[in-house]
């Protein structure tokens, strides 16, 4: 045996389980009195925001939930969602929440396929929990929310949550998980088709990518974060564990609304947000005087979806610094980010603005990441050109998924994990995403990036949104399909000026073959659905 390992091993004062458990304990004793939560006219400091936690997890503890059960949560923005956060986690159970814009059907789903104990929800999604829980045979312990905010409503639960907080100790003994690896949270992909996995993470990869967030965006003590993002995606991010441990102040937005997030933003000196490239594009297309309210630094992280470079440009004009970031449910929220080199600060607008759509390089937090031949698993070259599928592999890759050993092996073939998005890789390592597995377009036996046809159009000065996907075509296998929502005081523009502006910017076999205008279906975090548009597009 070693020197090293002689009379040297792990022991209670020198190997504790990772947790960002630890986060609230820590800034709630330095800072008690900083602010916490500011939601509507509430204001909370830190020490009574852990109070309210521990409060939650005696009163849990003391109906029967402990370690390893599920607590299922369908809640919007709102405080009790920074609480379950910590409350839920601190007597070992999981934490599952619900995406708020689910079905009945999908909500009995993954409350039956999660074996929720406890829902707590929200008395705005009454109706859609009602009729959830009355397609289940053994129907989980449902506690209402009554925010203040929302207005009256109508309860979905006699147990109301201040009622249930009452019950609970002020001074509770909460427990470390004994296992980083422990379960810490469950969160249900958007299956776009068959029914959605769950996907399991871990104390480990929780702490540290919340971590991970604060490294990459060099954030400080005390960041004034506005809740944006939908909390249930990714446990917001991790950033509910992030922002906690920077004691930073919650700032919460029940609605995505852009001149709410414009007024939020001055009037609580806001520092920090994360959003789908949807929400900056809302902003964008704000009037002058309304935008005009920016008035001090603001940085937004942006993810979901490469943003085209002229959102990230009239983004960066009103005074919001971009930070693009790529990750899916599968590693906790953002794992990738393009990271920053200071001379590109010198370079033109549309040319910085194309350099930060990249997804760029790893977290410090993730230990691997790959553009490579999705059979073989063998690196593209790095030429900008090749395209090959997105492979990662660290301690923020989840557990696996819930019950489905067979999902999880394919998922993690060859010791990585498959992304189904496809990239390429760029000279200088920076990652780029062309597309998603599923939406590329082949015509002709050519490949067609739909994001690089999305970033085209969204140049065209008529274009609010856009999405393109493959329409079924006899002579050429797949034509591009680009369905378009206009801008208020640009409805006169016709499919031909669509075309003819994207021939002025790309090879002929990439010009859209079918421009349809209309609204875009999105998903509740803000991202096209666009397995709905290509069912559009082959009923065509």
């Amino acid at each position: 045996m070693s020197i090293y390992e002689q009379g040297l091993g792990p022991a209670a004062v020198n190997h504790i389980a990772l947790s960002p458990l630890s986060f609230i304990e820590r800034t709630a004793s330095v800072y008690p009195n900083y602010p916490a939560v500011i939601h509507g006219s509430i204001r909370r400091t830190w020490a009574q925001t852990y109070t309210r936690c521990r409060r939650l997890a005696s009163a849990l503890a003391g109906r029967g939930i402990g370690k390893n059960d599920t607590v299922a949560v369908m809640l919007p923005n709102i405080p009790e969602m920074l609480e379950v956060h910590f409350g839920v986690p601190m007597i070992g159970a999981v934490l599952n929440p619900l995406n708020v814009r689910l079905d009945a059907e999908a909500i009995a789903f993954m409350l039956q396929h999660g074996e929720a104990k406890v829902l707590i929800t929200d008395r705005e999604f009454h109706s859609v929990i009602h009729a959830a829980i009355g397609m289940l045979d053994h129907p989980p312990l449902v506690i209402d929310v009554n925010d203040p905010e929302y207005g009256e409503g109508e309860a979905a639960s006699d147990l109301d949550y201040e009622a249930l907080l009452a019950e609970g100790d002020p001074a509770f003994d909460w427990h470390w998980p004994v296992n980083e690896w422990q379960a810490i949270a469950l969160n249900y992909t958007s299956g776009t088709t068959g029914n959605p996995k769950g996907v399991v993470y871990h104390h480990r990869g929780a702490y540290l990518n919340a971590l991970g967030n604060q490294m990459t965006w060099a954030m400080g003590n005390h960041p004034v974060y506005l809740w944006t993002l939908p909390m249930f995606h990714c446990n917001g991010w991790c950033y509910p564990w992030t922002i906690t441990a920077l004691a930073g102040v919650h700032v919460f937005l029940r609605r995505v609304d852009p001149q709410k997030i414009l007024t939020l933003i001055r009037e609580h000196q806001v520092t920090h947000l994360c959003a789908a490239p949807i929400v900056l594009n809302a902003l964008v297309n704000m009037p002058e005087s309304a935008k005009a309210a920016i008035d001090h630094p603001v940085n937004a992280m942006v993810a979901g979806a490469a943003p085209p470079a002229k959102v990230i440009g009239a983004v960066e004009q009103m005074g919001i610094k971009v930070t693009h970031v790529y990750g899916l449910t599968e590693t906790y929220g953002p794992v990738t980010l393009c990271a920053w080199h200071a001379e590109w600060d010198e370079l033109p607008l549309e040319e910085r603005a194309q350099v930060k759509s990249r997804q760029g390089v790893r977290y410090p937090t993730l230990e691997g990441v790959m553009v490579a031949d999705s059979k073989t698993l063998e690196p593209t070259p790095r030429d900008g050109q090749t395209i090959g599928e997105i492979f990662m592999r660290g301690n923020t890759v989840m557990k696996g998924y819930l019950k489905n050993p067979t999902a999880t092996a394919e998922a993690f073939e060859g010791g990585w994990f498959h992304t189904g998005d496809l990239a390429v890789c760029h000279p200088d390592g920076y990652v780029e995403i062309k597309d998603r597995l599923k939406d590329i377009i082949i015509s002709g036996g050519e490949n067609i990036s739909t994001i690089e046809l999305e970033g085209v159009l969204y140049r065209h000065p008529g274009v609010m949104e856009a999405a393109v996907v493959a329409r079924p075509d006899e002579k050429w296998g797949e034509t591009p399909c680009a369905f378009i929502t206009l801008k208020a005081d640009h409805q006169d523009v016709r499919e031909a000026d669509i075309i003819s502006f994207c021939r002025e910017h790309l090879a002929g076999f990439k010009v859209p073959r079918t421009v349809i205008f209309t609204l875009l279906p999105k998903t509740s975090t803000g991202k096209i659905q666009k397995y709905v548009l290509r069912d559009r597009a082959k009923a065509l």
